[in-house]
């Protein structure tokens, strides 16, 4: 599918108070609810039907669902009952335990629950069968509105529930994450750390625990105390190793919470301990310090109270620090504020956030690996100047997400491989072209490229100008994406889209040499023989002469000059309106064509005779014409075709319509200015 080119500039951070209404009625949930009450009826969402379609995309349901109410479950149902806990939380039937084990994290900060799950709701006198969750997307809070009809089997909740059977706040919130990703089945299989952001609009940080700093235990626990959200997983090594169980009761490919971090005595020692929840509710850990360890004896109970320690199978387990690093392999860290991982100090980053889109044939350029494209790729510039407080270099995380893919699946569609490299600038203005990136290496870079919906990283470089170019590992590959950049400092960022700017040569009237030129007699009897005795040529008469005459022009391959194409340069060039075009009209434009010719051979590379839309940009501006991003993919779309390839025949169209609508502007320039002087005449 085409994408409509979104520009890069800076925008501000969302806030979870202005959450944008979604839904198709263009009604909010309070207005929504209202109308229900009124009416006497319960809400059913015309958005998110209870149907198969809002199941599976892929298959038919291997089951016969019905859906439900929670009043047609159980007797008494309650949104929320003695509190949101992490033990309301329980898988079902549905791969997303990455969402599942975000959720349990969730949990642990009702600031943050209670943006996300606003508590107002309930199943009391005001029921209407409707209910509301806010999620963040994109840098915008979105109010996702659903109705509370379940998916069931034999009367029991077939996906998430809460381990209290009349319990429905966490069955509703995944329905709603559901929805705004178009199915329950997009939701298998994914990242913890992605519905940590939608759930924060916070930025994550992945670490390898085996490559982990010294210091990872701290950091754990700082990010902890400052309620930032984190997962942990085993890596596996193959599809048939995914949520196998290990001899120590733990899964592979599976997401869990870390749900605490403490110290604690034992016979005369510190230990380092860490909480780990696993959301199926069960199945645990049953190494040392599991719940029913031996360990455990030598530890008081007024510590077993603080540490809250019970011996039950709900999925949640202490284990020693090091066991842990020897067992899991990743931690998804999401921060709520940026600086959650930085020193005690609190203070507020400064972000910058740019939106974009890979356009194909035209900003889709594809990774280094690909130097005659990747520099058509969007360009940032960063404007470090303040270093960090006593230090040298000017610390920031940059975050680029695509957008939009989960949605997609329905459609095919998959996660891209994504990242991005950042270059010393030349400090000259503008965007850097090919031959910059042939000569220089980058300065920095993501640290992988990956299939993942978000690429992060934290650096920390000199103060000075970079440039900064998200790109998808392939070329021609179409997404929007959303670039955060998180500062410590005051820093300035630019998009580096070209200005719209013409800059073409003046009219050309040449004046008449007594004697003509051999190319001007031979012009002037093909035109005689064409034309007859009005010397005028029609659009088909103009098709035969230019076709005859670029036949013979051996340094060019191209199919002929469509009839379109004359009619186009008969409205460039006729002066009197009569639709023809008389000999002079002709030698202006022969003169005009000799320089577009040459500017296309020098764009096409290869002499195939067609030039790739990724030059593009740089043949309009060898013919006057600076174009941003966004006029420049309306143009690729218009004239290159599926091998993004632009045939001369296209070139000419494009020159043609270009200087009209710059001779329309500046008419329209004139008469501005006229009016202007008129107006301070008076």
């Amino acid at each position: 599918m085409p994408y409509l080119y979104q520009d890069s500039k800076p925008r501000p951070a969302a806030h979870p108070g202005g959450a944008r209404g979604t839904h198709s009625s263009g009604k909010g949930y309070e207005q929504l609810k209202q109308e229900c009450l009124r009416r006497g009826v319960l809400f059913e969402d015309p958005d998110f039907p209870a149907c198969n379609s809002s199941l599976f995309f892929s298959e038919n349901p291997p089951i016969p669902f019905v859906w439900k109410r929670p009043g047609d479950i159980v007797k008494d149902p309650k949104f929320i009952l003695g509190g949101a806990t992490r033990t309301d939380i329980c898988q079902g039937d549905l791969g997303d335990c990455w969402l599942l084990a975000a959720i349990a994290s969730l949990t642990l900060n009702e600031k943050t629950l209670a943006r996300v799950v606003p508590l107002d709701q309930n199943f009391g006198p005001d029921y209407a069968g409707i209910f509301h969750f806010q999620f963040w997307q994109h840098n915008e809070w979105l109010d996702v509105v659903i109705d509370d009809r379940l998916p069931t089997f034999k009367g029991r909740l077939v996906f998430l529930h809460s381990a209290e059977l009349n319990e429905f706040w966490s069955a509703l919130l995944e329905k709603a994450y559901a929805k705004l990703n178009g199915s329950y089945e997009s939701l298998k299989g994914g990242s913890t750390i992605e519905a940590m952001e939608d759930f924060t609009g916070g930025i994550g940080e992945t670490y390898d625990v085996k490559e982990a700093p010294d210091n990872f235990y701290e950091i754990l626990g700082k990010a902890l105390k400052r309620c930032s959200m984190v997962g942990c997983s085993i890596d596996t090594s193959s599809a048939a190793e995914s949520e196998a169980q290990t001899p120590f009761g733990l899964v592979k490919g599976h997401a869990y919470s870390v749900t605490g971090i403490e110290e604690v005595s034992y016979r005369g020692q510190q230990v380092q301990l860490i909480r780990i929840r696993n959301p199926w509710g069960q199945v645990e850990w049953n190494g040392p310090w599991s719940d029913n360890s031996a360990e455990w004896h030598s530890v008081s109970p007024s510590e077993q109270r603080r540490l809250s320690q019970a011996a039950q199978d709900d999925g949640e387990f202490w284990m020693e620090f090091e066991d842990f690093k020897v067992h899991f392999d990743k931690v998804e860290i999401c921060n709520l504020t940026p600086d959650a991982l930085e020193d005690s100090t609190a203070h507020k980053w400064e972000v910058a956030i740019h939106q974009g889109s890979w356009v194909r044939g035209a900003t889709a350029g594809g990774c280094r690996n690909f130097l005659e494209t990747f520099w058509t790729n969007p360009q940032i510039k960063l404007h470090l100047t303040e270093k960090d407080d006593g230090e040298d270099g000017c610390t920031f995380i940059a975050a680029l997400m695509q957008k939009g893919r989960r949605k997609l699946k329905k459609l095919g569609a998959e996660m891209l491989t994504i990242g991005y490299s950042i270059y010393e600038s030349p400090g000259r203005d503008g965007r850097l072209d090919k031959d910059f990136f042939r000569y220089h290496p980058s300065k920095a870079r993501s640290k992988t490229y990956i299939n993942l919906r978000e690429v992060s990283h934290r650096f920390k470089l000199p103060p000075g100008d970079y440039i900064l170019i998200p790109t998808t590992f392939e070329p021609h590959q179409e997404a929007d994406f959303c670039l955060r950049i998180f500062f410590e400092k005051k820093a300035i960022t630019e998009d580096l889209d070209e200005n719209v700017a013409i800059d073409l040569p003046e009219p050309l009237h040449p004046t008449p040499s007594p004697q003509e030129t051999e190319e001007e007699k031979q012009f002037r009897a093909l035109f005689e023989k064409i034309s007859g005795k009005d010397m005028e040529i029609s659009a088909e008469e103009l098709e035969y002469v230019l076709n005859a005459v670029l036949k013979k022009t051996k340094n060019i391959k191209f199919k002929n000059l469509s009839l379109i194409s004359c009619r186009n340069i008969i409205s460039l060039m006729d002066t009197n309106g009569y639709g023809k075009l008389k000999f002079s009209e002709f030698k202006n434009f022969w003169e005009k064509l000799k320089k577009w010719i040459n500017i296309f051979l020098q764009f096409d590379f290869d002499k195939s005779g067609s030039m790739s839309s990724y030059e593009l940009r740089g043949a309009l501006k060898a013919a006057g014409y600076q174009l941003n991003n966004y006029l420049l993919q309306l143009i690729v779309l218009r004239y290159s075709d599926e091998q993004f390839q632009i045939e001369f025949d296209d070139f000419l169209n494009c020159l043609i319509r270009l200087e009209n609508a710059s001779r329309v502007f500046q008419a329209l320039s004139v008469k501005n200015k006229e009016f202007i002087n008129l107006n301070i005449g008076e």
